[in-house]
């Protein structure tokens, strides 16, 4: 637990003067900002070769931070997060108080309730949400390791975290997306 929390004061340094991070998730490795720092934000776009138009999706550390991020969380989710047997994101409509090059174009964002221990501190101590997209340039295969990432992503975030480096993580998360209107899609399983 204490190499967990010095990665995290490493990471909160950098995280607040708006840098990006490349860091261990619940599922594959990410390229992480503050999602209210539409600026870190761009910079992760930059680096991905990403275009904007293709939304990133958020990480929170519980229900209440999602709530917070959220107007209207549907009940639905509550269920489908409850149950769900692997690490999912929701497309939520709506996202308030987030960085709006973050917010795709029919106003809604994916976002993850984390259950990654390390994931799950460093939200909680930067007391926002964390942005987490895949750590390749858009259009590559997702890394399924970190001997997988690209010298070009490592030397383009401002910190690498020295944790689960030998992890291997085949799968992203399933993704949902759930409508005000009610309406449930699977994304991706």
């Amino acid at each position: 637990m204490e190499r967990i929390e010095q990665e995290v004061r490493n990471c909160l340094d950098i995280l607040k003067k708006g840098g990006i991070i490349l860091y261990p998730t619940d599922t594959v490795w990410g390229i992480g900002c503050d999602a209210t720092n539409a600026r870190a934000v761009d910079k992760i776009y930059q680096l991905k070769k990403r275009e904007e138009s293709k939304a990133l999706i958020c990480l929170v550390s519980n229900f209440k931070m999602l709530e917070q991020y959220v107007e209207n969380v549907p009940e639905t989710a509550y269920d489908i997060l409850k149950y769900a047997k692997k690490p999912t994101t929701v497309i939520y409509d709506k996202p308030v108080h987030i960085a709006e090059n973050l917010v795709s174009d029919d106003e809604s964002l994916g976002i993850r309730v984390v259950r990654d221990t390390f994931c799950s501190e460093l939200i909680k101590k930067l007391k926002r949400p964390l942005v987490s997209t895949s750590a390749n340039i858009s259009g590559q295969p997702t890394p399924q390791s970190f001997d997988q990432i690209t010298p070009q992503i490592l030397k383009g975030v401002d910190y690498v975290v020295n944790l689960q480096r030998s992890k291997k993580s085949p799968k992203p998360s399933a993704i949902i997306k759930l409508g005000n209107d009610g309406l449930v899609k699977v994304i991706r399983k």
